[in-house]
């Protein structure tokens, strides 16, 4: 037999009080109403999902997948982090914020393609310890969880009880494979079964295997590659609900500037916005202030904001289905860019315009980031920054104006940040860009505050403007242009 799947996460504690007398237990299983049970019809994405599956099954005829959603993972001791399901299993089933830890979805191959099962921890019975005493699971703690026929009505999936789960670990051979950073002990199940079936030596049985996986993950990433109807509806979505975000940050810039951690009220005020219209921020909120606008991922966001500075935030806000948008604007404290401020944030928007301009199906994905690049490498050529011209600065082995801009230019986006990060390179970046992706165009400049490269009124000033972009059939959409992006745009949404 398999190692069981079904154990309940920490049933017990040891500062417990629950009562364990059998009278406490018959009269805790007793005198509840009945459930209702509705069953709902299905949801809107349930069809895209069913399509989704039915493209990744062509593609691995006669292989079963295994597609885990994943554990609960420990923020410390006995407390989680919020869940969030695995990308690919969302993406499969359309079961998003409202998903259960532990599922896992398995693709069975048959004569025609694949069935799909989805495998869930059962909802304990009144009558049962789990039910009151189990803090992570039990429905008096948790609340309400679905029933099997409930989740089958709402994702238009076969569904069975998790306990059910180990007769397919228990058949697991060598055409299984399985997501394997999604669940490390579901993983480890496989790993140990498909071994056992290996023909080969251990050690190359398992690079065998593992190459298959790793070929699955691919596949699932590339599959988002292109957006179908219902992706790119969540993200205009998630766009305006970010949109409404910035705008409390704007509205609250009093408060913000009064505080000496200012820019934790701007990531507060923002992720406030995410969780009312959203699930949650996409990725972590950079709110970054004066020369904080020059570490690129600055989210420790612990320092004041201040009159005269620029603010950079970079912020996203994920939908219950989990798409996430990705923006970022630059706005000046005062509400005035000052002229060196307003130079440098004016070369950041040709750089992005550029960019804009050039997309349209059939160009390669890099050409955007060397679209931006040419602006880049112009304008501080021009500012006398570069130690040879623009043109020669551009030449692979050159490269001097990167040390204003080392980030790239474009991503992928969608139901993750950086969405198809394990698509083969020859597919994202060399590859061609098609109607339906969507993607951020996010160039920047950067100048140190103790960059002896440049003038010392451009030292601690930090710009990026970024977009989310729709490729169209004939160009594309700037799902973000609602959100002021010129300077005098800019500053009139400040005032």
């Amino acid at each position: 037999m398999a190692e069981s799947t079904t154990p309940a996460p920490r049933a017990t504690s040891n500062r417990s009080t629950t009562p364990v007398s059998d009278s406490f237990k018959d009269y805790i299983a007793g005198n509840w109403a009945d459930r209702t049970d509705t069953v709902p019809p299905a949801r809107e994405q349930a069809r895209f999902a069913a399509e989704r599956r039915a493209r990744i099954s062509s593609m691995y005829q006669g292989k079963r997948l295994i597609i885990p959603a994943g554990a609960a993972k420990v923020r410390s001791n006995d407390t989680d982090y919020p869940y969030r399901a695995h990308s690919a299993f969302a993406h499969l089933t359309g079961w998003g914020s409202d998903s259960e830890p532990d599922a896992v979805l398995v693709l069975e191959p048959t004569t025609d393609g694949h069935s799909s099962t989805l495998y869930f921890r059962e909802r304990a019975g009144r009558d049962s310890d789990e039910f009151y005493a189990n803090p992570a699971i039990g429905e008096f703690w948790i609340g309400p969880r679905p029933s099997l026929a409930q989740v089958a009505g709402d994702l238009a999936l076969e569904t069975k009880g998790i306990a059910e789960l180990d007769a397919v670990l228990d058949s697991v051979d060598s055409n299984t494979l399985i997501v394997r950073d999604a669940d490390r002990e579901l993983t480890d199940q496989v790993d140990g079964r498909r071994l056992m079936w290996a023909e080969a030596d251990t050690a190359g049985a398992e690079s065998v295997e593992q190459s298959g996986d790793d070929a699955l993950a691919r596949d699932l990433s590339e599959l988002r590659l292109v957006k179908d109807d219902y992706e790119i509806d969540q993200m205009r979505k998630a766009v305006a609900a970010t949109k409404l975000g910035f705008d409390d940050v704007i509205g609250y810039r009093p408060a913000i500037l009064a505080h000496a951690k200012g820019e934790r009220l701007v990531e507060g005020t923002f992720n406030r916005r995410a969780r009312a219209d959203g699930n949650t921020v996409g990725y972590d909120t950079i709110a970054a202030s004066g020369a904080h606008a020059c570490i690129l991922h600055w989210t420790r966001n612990n320092g004041p904001v201040n009159e005269g500075d620029l603010i950079l935030l970079d912020a996203g806000i994920e939908l219950d289905s989990y798409y996430t948008a990705d923006i970022t604007r630059t706005l000046p404290v005062s509400g005035t860019f000052t002229p060196t401020q307003r130079k440098i944030y004016d070369a950041v928007l040709e750089a992005a315009d550029a960019a804009f301009a050039i997309v349209k199906p059939g160009i390669v994905f890099r050409e955007i980031h060397a679209a931006a690049m040419q602006v880049i490498a112009r304008r501080t050529a021009e500012w006398g920054l570069l130690p040879v011209s623009a043109e020669d600065s551009m030449a692979p082995d050159a490269q001097y104006h990167r040390r204003y801009m080392v980030h790239g230019t474009s991503h992928h986006l969608g139901i993750d940040v950086h969405d198809c990060a394990e698509a083969r390179r020859d597919m994202y970046m060399d590859g061609v860009v098609e109607a339906g992706m969507v993607f951020t165009i996010e160039p920047g400049l950067y100048f140190q505050p103790d960059d002896l490269t440049v003038p010392v009124e451009f030292r601690g000033i930090g710009v990026r403007i970024e977009d989310n972009i729709l490729v169209t059939a004939d160009g594309a959409e700037n799902l973000s242009v609602g959100i002021p992006r010129t300077a005098d745009d800019v500053e009139a949404w400040l005032r």
